[in-house]
This record gives structure tokens, C-alpha cells and sequence, in this order.
């Protein structure tokens, strides 16, 4: 969300990401609801100032005055009650508008409707050679006898998973691998519920644009979320932090739910994208400070790379465009691990800089050195998610019987072994 005052100010970066961000929103009509509600206030007000100032002088008035002020404190308090019902359906509408707004965009942000318009900033890592014609992580599963990915889907239906054996276990380890690796670096590991109230998915900006792509539960008011983000977003929500014990830094991991609406027809086989998962998700909240944001965003993305650098697999890290980084992103780099089964790098980690946008929404603010109360600013990446990670882990390290290789930071965690 942006504030009204931005709007005004700066109105053309406002229509710049409306624009690239390919957001269906009327700024003017947005603006003109605005007026027409402070017009409504101001008028209830002077309707009130008048039906006080009547019933202060009631009591002093002449008998044959008091019924006619009597009348006009009733008229007064009636037209204020008719009023304040549009005022409150224009604020209502006024705020599913600004729901809508985008956050600003990076001015390094390639500009493009869709994830065609990414770039490639970097490459890390040798693309593995084989001498051999590799195996996909499924036929690699199937073989070594590490899941069950047929007979599951006529328990839960298609993109569903389950795991057997080293693969499982290897599957737990890789996710406290994760968290430790990061509490290391100053965060503070926490579990949150995937279950969370509509409140938490507009506070994190899920809502109201994605709603089809979230599991509902009616009967409990409440969704399935598709990341610890939401949990996160909301934790401080009304607080006001004090400037001592910022940034605050949190490790969140949940398991995730994702109906996966949108993607109909794509991955449907295996392992790259499913209704249900693990994730490791970083989570900060900052001062409201450009460079200090900035510095965040490169400290994320730096233990994303040192995991999968941990993980011996080869990535690229991408600057995402206007058009595929999200309604409320001010930058976002994700970063695609190589799958040699399909040629090519497939997503696995996002890290994203929100500035405010997040924080004015959830209502989560913070009080500066100078004493002063502002919105802070909220930053958050993929640690590691499973079990989309075992697609590129298992296909980078098979050898040509069908085995894979244990990267070494592993080998500690799996029993000492070289093998899965």
C-alpha cells in the first residue's frame, strides 16, 4: 500500500507503476473518492460542531426557544447519521482501491510485462557434464526406491509427493541444515502455523488479487498459506518496535499450501511444483532507509547463493522484470538452480525488497532514534523449499548407475556417507 500523500506528490511515478506493473486501477477515480470522502467528513463534522453548540445552550434557552432547537439538534443529528452511512461506504471503497496501488518499482528493474522481459545478472557454478544420458529426478526416485510419486496421487490427487527412505530423511536434514546455516547469521529460527486468518493474507499482500490461488477453510474463517511470510507479516502487526531491537530477523519454517490454480498443465510430473511443501523463508523488518534495505536485500541473496553453493549446484541469479516481480515488490532477484533433465535453470529461490508497501498495509511500524514513529521496511527470501530443491540436488549428482553423490556439507547429517 503507498500512502495518499505520495500519491499526490508523485503522481507520475505512481502512474509509471501502475503501468509496468500492468495493474487495472483509475487513479483518478482513486483520488476523487478521496475528495469526495474528505468532503463528507468535513460536513458530518460541521453537523456535529452544530447539534453540540445546540444542545450547550439548551439549557439556558428561553422555554418557547427549546422546542425549536430541540428540531434542529434532531435534524442536525439525523442528516449526520445519513452522512456518515456514505461516508463509510466511500471509505470502504476507497480502501479495496488502494489495496490495488503498487509498490514502486527498482529504477534497475528491467521494465516488461512478463518473466520473458528477465535478466540474467550472473551465473555460478559448472554445469555438470555427464558421459552418460542423465536421468530426471523422477526416474532417479523411482530406481533407488526413495518415494511412492504414483500411488500417492490416487490418495491426494495430482501434485502430490511422498518420499521413502534416505530420500525423506535427507529431505528433514536439509531443512535444519537451512535454519542452522541462517541462525548462524544472526536470524532467529521460528515456526509459524500455515493456517492464517484473511486479516494476515492482505497484511503480506497476497490478497485481494490472489485469493483463487489459496486453499480456503470456511468453516474456520481462515486459508492455508503458501509461505511463512504471511505468519511473519503479521506477527508486529499495530506495534510499534522500538529502535533497539531492530532489524528484527526472523528464520520462519512452515509447511506450505499452494492450489497451484494459475499453472494448469505445467510441471504436473514430479517434484517441481506441488500443492503441499517445506520452507525455510528469511523475514526482515528494517528502519525505513533506503541503503540499509539495499544491504538487506544483498545479505539475503548472499545466503541463498552460500546455500546452494553448500549444495554443490550450479545457478544464475535473475533480476526480475516490472511485470513478474508482484504487486507490491520494490526489487526482486530470484535465482534458478540447473535441472540438467530439462537444459536449462528453473526458479527455486525468490528474494524480494518491499520498501513500506507491506508495512503500511500490516500496520507495522517502528520508532526511529529521533523518536519519531514510522512504517518500516520489510524484505524476505527463500531460504530453501522442499521438495522443489531435490529436483536440481538429485539430477546434478547421479552417476551413471543410478546413484547420487552426497554433497560434502551433507555427509556429516546422512551418516558420514559419500551415497544417498
Amino acid at each position: 500500500m503507498l500512502s495518499l500523500d505520495t500519491i499526490r506528490h508523485d503522481r507520475a511515478a505512481v502512474e509509471h507503476a501502475i503501468k509496468v506493473k500492468n495493474v487495472d486501477l483509475d487513479l483518478d477515480a482513486l483520488l476523487a473518492l478521496d475528495g469526495e470522502a474528505k468532503a463528507l467528513k468535513t460536513e458530518i463534522d460541521g453537523l456535529r460542531a452544530e447539534r453540540n453548540a445546540i444542545s450547550a445552550g439548551f439549557k439556558s434557552a428561553a422555554p418557547e426557544e427549546k422546542a425549536e432547537l430541540g428540531r434542529r439538534a434532531k435534524e442536525a443529528g439525523a442528516q449526520a447519521s445519513a452522512l456518515e452511512e456514505q461516508l463509510g461506504a466511500k471509505q470502504s471503497a476507497l480502501g479495496a482501491l488502494m489495496l490495488r496501488l503498487p509498490g514502486l518499482p527498482f529504477p534497475g528493474a528491467p521494465v516488461g510485462p512478463d518473466e520473458s522481459f528477465n535478466t540474467v545478472v550472473r551465473r555460478e557454478g559448472r554445469v555438470p557434464e555427464f558421459g552418460f544420458e542423465p536421468l530426471d529426478h523422477v526416474a532417479l526416485i523411482e530406481k533407488n526406491g526413495w518415494g511412492d510419486l504414483s500411488r500417492i496421487v490416487q490418495v491426494a490427487g495430482s501434485r502430490t509427493y511422498c518420499l521413502k527412505g534416505r530420500l525423506a530423511l535427507l529431505e528433514g536434514v536439509l531443512m535444519n541444515w537451512a535454519l542452522s546455516q541462517i541462525a548462524e547469521a544472526g536470524f532467529t529460527p521460528i515456526t509459524v502455523p500455515a493456517i492464517a486468518r484473511e486479516q494476515a493474507f492482505l497484511n503480506q499482500g497476497q490478497f485481494p488479487g490472489h485469493v483463487e490461488e489459496t486453499y480456503a477453510l470456511p468453516n474456520d474463517d481462515a486459508y492455508l498459506a503458501g509461505t511463512a511470510e504471511v505468519a511473519l507479516t503479521s506477527l508486529h502487526s499495530g506495534e510499534i518496535i522500538p529502535h533497539d531491537q531492530l532489524p528484527v530477523l526472523y528464520a520462519g519454517y512452515s509447511p506450505c499450501f499452494r492450489r497451484e490454480a494459475g499453472s494448469a498443465g505445467r510441471d504436473v510430473r514430479g517434484l517441481l511444483r506441488v500443492h503441499q511443501f517445506l520452507k525455510v523463508e528469511q523475514y526482515v523488518i528494517c528502519e525505513a532507509d533506503e541503503a540499509q534495505s539495499a544491504d538487506w536485500h544483498a545479505r539475503l541473496l548472499g545466503l541463498a547463493e552460500q546455500l546452494l553453493t553448500g549444495l554443490e549446484i550450479p545457478y544464475q541469479v535473475i533480476e526480475t522484470s516490472t511485470g513478474d516481480m508482484g504487486l507490491g515488490k520494490y526489487r526482486m532477484n530470484d535465482i534458478e538452480s540447473w535441472v540438467p533433465s530439462l537444459g536449462k535453470y528453473r526458479e527455486t529461490h525468490s528474494c524480494s525488497t518491499l520498501h513500506d508497501w507491506q508495512a503500511r498495509r500490516a500496520n507495522l511500524r517502528y520508532r526511529g532514534a529521533d523518536g519519531k514513529v514510522r512504517f518500516a521496511h520489510t524484505l524476505n527470501n527463500t531460504a530453501l523449499a522442499s521438495p522443489r530443491i531435490l529436483v536440481p540436488l538429485l539430477e546434478n549428482h547421479q552417476t551413471e548407475d543410478g546413484r547420487v553423490r552426497l554433497p560434502a556439507a551433507l555427509r556429516p547429517l546422512m551418516g558420514g556417507g559419500e551415497w544417498l
